[in-house]
Parts: structure tokens; sequence; C-alpha cells
């Protein structure tokens, strides 16, 4: 057998088979071994995950540095006795009609083989920015050794392992900026995930989230900034500049795609960054090619070299089960059908979009980190208004939708392979409806954190939730009741954008020709004011704007505008009138919905204040909230009745200064938190000890750290490190007699010492069947608990 690269997947076949005495050869296009691991920066510590899995190969592996670890490779292929050419670069490999292969080699050897394994990984081709400027000198795509650069200012851009290893030991002797598309480092190992966190967090360099790479200018020598290059980066809240001497983009690679093709090998689609399609034994298309590794969907090392021995294994006529078998037939035990992981694995492939849409060794992967469940007739999977942070497909069976009441109420049947859940875990609002069981129903729960790694990672995914997203809001809020095939073709013609905070959607006076529906995000819609744009509207994410316009047939009456970074689906006018014209039923209930926004609309117009007071609103955070607490100043006595109940109910610590933050016409937003629709403090918690509940509060477990992360990512200033008391809080026994430590005070532990400190925050008193402390204890009245929907009800009490 010809094995073709040393990299992990690669060498475990080559050591099986010389342990084995397989006949083989391992050619290496480098003069070392792994180039891969070899030119990851010195010193790397290099971690064997995932830890669920057991490590099979001939080769020895364990977390260590890459020196370690390259040492301990060198030492395996020669106490084997691998068969192995270096500086051998395969150039073609080609099957002829008896079935042996032919492979030419740069240096003009030739090696004849029955059997060839692909081990080439992907790192060859590096994906680049895609911004004007990506090919200025001092932009690379590879970093060997940190400390050849001293007293530079550097970005890196990536949010991956390389990434982050990469920014982390640049900044011990150099200012580093690291860039981030997403919100949090999904993508990431565990300990890597820790370590930039922690690296953040002490301050040793400044993270961009939510932010792409715009274009890169370079700077004439003599700039005052004294710096090479400028950076243009779009952030989340804004544009952002940063003057810089070298950029490192890490942004991972795409496979060999030509070469892999020239050899016979078939994808699945025409994506460059698509991997082929393998059997369960790692067998391509071609008959005797086997792929294993990166190249074939699964890039870390502990996976790869556990598929370099299978395949030897199988290719050699002693076959074995993959290392995953045990954990995913336990998880199988669920389904009736058949206990063959492989059969299960092809029935789901077929029955979902999903599952169809990655390769057999990703499906494997992506189950490792789901959980299979069923559920009885009639069971409530959640409940309308719920908070969740999963979505579910269903592989056999079928759920009830359940949403609105009266002449809107409607119940409808979620068959096999489709997807329910998705609306609340993009737009990070409350679920729309409640979804039941039906017979039969077995569902793959998804987490939330695997979920957008692989919308993020898969186009086709990405496509299939957009639609069903976009299927349900139409039916969910435009046209109830149209039939799904009509409304397929207009969510054909939709199409995703996204918004910076602040950037206009559409502009007043514009043609209107589309409906939006709000991904994620929220918007607002303005007309220009005497010294500022009046907000007459507010929409959160999982609504939809625009609509007034088109069945009015006007142009733009309002300026439409991101509050937060945004992103919706657009829907075009025209199909959407054709389909109102085709149920009239439909249109009528359609513009009779309507006149309530055209009332709050008139409403503002004639008060502008309102709209002034709903800026004020946004600016203070609650264009993310979902749950705040506001303070009617013309009702509140400065009792603090608030605070110190809230103190007397959480072990001493109140979660909330009243005094604190701003007041606008009576109107005052005291620090505490807002529960966000996305939340801040989530995303860097290295412990996972905050979550959301499913009544949306948003809440920090006994097992906090105390890191400070959160407390220190939150734009809202409402997480503090506090101490509990030893003595079980009563808001009762301190309303009647305030007997009790003094709310707010720090009580030393009993250990000798003080207590750890932990992270705190309000959790809405959400195991208090009264309801939240503060607003209970409030005896005016003042203090009041809101989310978006209910921004109207609040201008009009304060614009009283």
């Amino acid at each position: 057998m010809a094995i073709v690269g040393s990299g992990p997947g690669g060498l475990s076949s080559a050591c099986r088979a010389a342990e084995m005495g397989d006949s083989h050869v391992l050619l290496e296009a480098k003069p070392n071994l792994s180039n891969t691991i070899f030119r990851y920066q010195k010193g790397k510590h290099v971690m064997a995950e995932p830890g669920i899995l057991p490590l099979r190969a001939a080769a020895r592996f364990e977390a260590g540095t890459r020196e370690a670890i390259l040492d301990a490779w060198y030492g395996d292929v020669e106490e084997k006795g691998v068969n192995i050419r270096y500086e051998a670069e395969v150039t073609a490999i080609a099957r002829d009609d008896q079935g042996v292969f032919h492979l030419s080699v740069k240096n003009g050897e030739g090696v004849t083989a029955d059997t060839v394994i692909l081990g080439i990984g992907v790192q060859g081709n590096p994906r680049k920015l895609g911004a004007p400027g990506e090919d200025l000198p001092g932009i690379q795509y590879t970093l060997d050794d940190p400390d050849e650069y001293r007293g530079e200012v550097i970005v890196v851009v990536g949010a991956g392992d390389a990434a982050i290893e990469n920014a982390v030991a640049l900044a011990k002797q150099n200012t580093v900026h690291i860039v981030n598309r997403k919100n949090e480092f999904s993508r990431a190992k565990e300990g890597n995930n820790n370590l930039i966190l922690q690296a953040i967090d002490d301050g040793a360099l400044t993270c961009h989230y939510d932010t792409t790479v715009d274009a890169i200018e370079s700077l004439s020598p003599d700039h005052d900034s004294g710096r090479s290059m400028c950076l243009r980066l779009n952030s989340a809240e804004d544009q952002v500049e940063v003057h810089c001497d070298r950029i490192i983009a890490r942004l991972g690679a795409i496979p060999p795609r030509a070469f892999v093709a020239s050899c016979g090998v078939e994808f699945p689609n025409d994506d460059p960054a698509s991997v082929p399609q393998v059997s369960s034994t790692y067998e391509s298309n071609v008959p005797g090619l086997y792929i294993v590794g990166a190249l074939a969907g699964y890039p870390l090392i502990k996976q790869a070299m556990n598929q370099g021995y299978e395949v030897v294994e199988t290719i050699c006529g002693r076959p074995v089960r993959p290392a995953d078998e045990p954990i995913l037939k336990e998880r199988f035990s669920v389904f009736p059908w058949v206990d063959d992981v492989d059969v299960v694995l092809d029935v789901l492939s077929a029955r979902s979009p999903i599952f169809s849409a990655m390769n057999r060794l990703q499906l494997r992967e992506f189950l490792l980190e789901s959980r299979i469940r069923g559920f009885d007739e009639g069971a409530s999977i959640y409940e309308q208004g719920d908070y969740g942070a999963s979505v579910f497909v269903i592989v056999s069976g079928e759920a009830w939708v359940e949403f609105g009441s009266g002449d809107f109420s409607k119940r409808a049947r979620i068959k096999t392979g489709r997807i329910f859940g998705e609306m609340a875990l993009i737009s990070g609002r409350p679920r729309s409806a409640t979804v039941r069981a039906g017979k039969d129903l077995l569902t793959v729960e998804v987490p939330r954190r695997a979920m957008l790694k692989l919308i993020a990672s898969n186009e086709k995914v990405q496509r299939f939730v957009d639609r069903t997203f976009t299927m349900r809001a139409l039916d969910r809020y435009l046209v109830p009741g149209v039939d799904e095939h009509e409304l397929s073709d207009v969510v054909a013609q939709a199409e995703l954008q996204e918004f910076r905070a602040g950037e206009a959607i559409y502009e007043l006076g514009g043609a209107a020709d589309h409906i939006y529906l709000i991904r994620s995000g929220s918007v607002t819609l303005s007309v220009p004011g005497a010294n500022e744009d009046v907000i007459l509207n507010y929409v959160p994410g999982g609504n939809y704007f625009g609509e007034l316009d088109v069945i009015a047939g006007t142009e733009r009456q309002q300026t439409a505008r991101a509050a937060i970074k945004t992103q919706t689906i657009s829907v075009p006018a025209q199909p959407f009138l054709d389909l109102l014209d085709r149920y009239p039923d439909i249109k009528e209930s359609v513009r009779a919905r309507f006149s309530e926004q055209i009332h709050r609309r008139l409403e503002l117009e004639r008060s502008p204040e309102r709209g002034a007071l709903m800026h004020f609103l946004l600016q203070e955070g609650m264009g993310e909230a979902t749950d705040a607490l506001l303070i009617d100043e013309s009702l509140c006595v400065r009792c603090d009745y608030c605070e110190k109940a809230c103190a007397a109910t959480h072990g001493n610590v109140s979660r909330l200064d009243r005094e604190a933050g701003a007041t606008f016409n009576n109107l005052h937003v005291p620090t505490s938190c807002r529960h966000c629709e996305h939340p801040h403090c989530m995303k860097d918690c290295p412990p996972d000890a905050i979550h959301r509940s499913p009544n949306g509060e948003v809440y920090i477990e006994d097992t906090c750290i105390g890191c400070g992360n959160c407390e220190r990512n939150c734009p809202y200033g409402v997480i503090q490190m506090g101490v509990a008391s030893q003595e079980k809080p009563s808001l009762l026994k301190w309303l009647l007699t305030g007997m009790g430590p003094e709310p707010g005070a720090e009580i030393k532990g009993t250990s000798g010492g003080n207590s750890i400190k932990k992270a705190v925050k309000c959790d809405m008193c959400g195991d208090r069947e009264e309801g939240p402390a503060c607003v209970q204890a409030c005896p005016t009245g003042a203090a009041i608990r809101v989310g978006p929907e209910s921004f109207f009800q609040v201008l009009s009490r304060g614009g009283r």
C-alpha cells in the first residue's frame, strides 16, 4: 500500500502497517515528518481531543508540546521500521484497468500500489482574508516562531485554535489584537477557549468580536502612527481602524480539491471547502483509494490516528469497528429499528437534509455532541414563550406546533426530517409556538454551540435553516394558512443580508420593493426630526417590518436602521402581493392586523418626545434586552426597598444599583441585568456556568470559578463579584423585622479567610413563585420589568 502524507493519519497508517509486517511505503513531500505539526509555533501545546474517544494507534500520542510529540513520532518511525521517503511529493495518482495505482512523484520516481491512503491534510492551501489588500507585504498566513517578533502591533484574524495560540504567544512581547467574526470562540478546543478568554480578561490582548475585515491599506513610512498598515474593520457597533505592523490570518485552509479530483475522487458539491464523501471504512468512490484525517472532514489528531489504524486493518483483512462505535451504539439504543450503527447513520442521512449535508465522518462527530430523545405522545417539548438553547431534528414520527389564539390559532404538523426550535436559537427571542409530541416521536436534540458551529461551517445547512426560518416566520406572522407549496415560491426568492449597528436597511423615500424578516438583532423605524431622527417603532428579532409600505403601494415612509448588529431575510414584494391576491381572506386579516401599527405610528408622530424616549431606551441596551428593570422616578420615593429586597433574596449581595444608571424624562434605567437576546456574558464563561432558563432568565450556577470574564464582557456593568452569606436569606424576614446581615455586606467564610468571590447578577428571582423581589418590594409601583414588546406601554407611562 502507498500512504501519501505523514500527518497523524498517514503516520498512524504507516506505523500500523510496519508493526504488522504489511508491505507499504510512506511518501512525504517535505524533509520532515508531519509538516502541519512541524509548522506549529514553537512550544505549542497540542491537546489530545476528543477526550471521549480512546486512542487506537501503533504510534504514540498524548497531550504535550509540539516538540515532544514530533520526537515521539520520529522514535516510532524508527522503532517500527517504517518505510518512509522524504521529499517525495506526489503529483498524480491514476488507477489502471487492472486496479493498480500509479503514483507520480515530483523527483521523477514512480510508485505502484494495490491501495492508496491519502492523508495529505488541507493546510497547504490557506484561506485568505478576502478583502482588498490581502496580499500586501506584512500579511502572512502562517507563524513558525512568535519569539521572532517584538515590540510590534500585530493583528491576528481568526477564531480557531491556531489563531488563539498565535495571539496569546505574540502578546507576551507585542501589542496584539484578535479579530473574531462571531461573538464567541465556538470553533476552538475547550483548553484554547479558556486560554484566550483569560488573556482577554487579563488585558493581555484586545478582542474585536462580531467583526469582519473590510480592507487593508499601506501607510507611508512617515505616517504619524509609525505603522506600515491600516486595517479597516466592520464591528457590531461601528467601523474601526487599527494601525499595525503585521497581520497574521489564521482562517483555516481550503482542501486541495484540484489534486484530489484529478485522482478521480468525487465531491458532493461545488463548494471549494467541501470534503469528499467516504464510506464508514474511509474508502472514496475510487475503489482502493482511502482518505483519512482533515481531508475527510476530521481535523483532530486523535481522530485521524484512529482512522489511520482502522484503514490499514480493513485493507489487510483485519477489519475493526471505529473507535466511537460503542458510544454511538449506546446512544442509538433509543431507535427501535436496528442496533447497527451504520444502518442508523444511513437512515438519519436519508431522513433529514441536516444530516445528509455532512459526510459520514462529520455526522458521527456531530451526533457525539447531540442528544437523542424520544417523547410520549402529547408530551410538551417546549411551550410558547419559553427560551431555548437547542434545535430538534425529527428522525421518526411527528410533532405538532400550536400558536396563536382566537381567529389566528393554528395547529400544524412537523414531519419526519424537519427541524423545529431554530427561530428562537437564531433570533435569541422566546419560542414563538408550543410544540407537542405526536405519535412515535424520536428526535436528535442539537445543543446551541454544535448547531451554530454547523451553520457557520456548512453552507447547505445554513440555507436549509434559513429557508425553514423564513417559511415559518411568513406562516406565523404574515400569511397564516397559505399552502406550503405557494409559500415556497416566495421563500425561494428571499435573500439573507447583514447590517452593522446604525446602518440603514432602507431610507425614507426609497422604493418599497421588499419585506424584511429579522433573523437576529433588532430594527428601529424613524423619520427626520428637528435635531435628530424620531424613532416611531422598534422591531425585535423574529419579527418583520417594511410590509405597510408594500401593501399600501407607497414609497418608504420611514427609515429602517439596525439597532444592533442585525441579520435580515428580505422577501420580494411582488410575489408576496400576488400571494395575497390569491387569498383575499388572508389579505383582509393582514390589513386588519396593521391597524395597531398605524395607530402607534400616528401616536408617536403626534408626540415626538416619545420617540426621544425610545431613542434613550435603545441607547441603554433595550435593543437587545428581553427583560429589564425600569424605575418611574415620578413615583419613586428613594426608599431603596428594591435594592435591599434584592440583597435579602440573594445571600445579602444585591444584584442591582438603584442610583446608578441613566435617566430620561423621569424614566430611570438602574444598573441591573437586561437578560440580552444573545447574552454577552455567556460567550466567555470557561466552566459554562451561565445559562438561560425557559422563562428567559440568564443565571449563573455555583460552578462559577470567579474568573471575572462575564463582568468584563457585559457592556452594561451589571455583573459584580460578590460573596454570599452563610445565613439563608429570607425576604419576608427582612421586610417584617429588618433582622439579618446588612444587605450587600460581604460575609467572611468559615474557613478562616474570605470566601472566594463569584459572579453575581440579576436572575429575575427565577426560583421565587412571587416573581422579582425588587418589583414586589416597591411600595409605590415605581419599579417595573419590561421586554421589547412592552416598549410602547413604557413610552405611554414615561410620556405623561
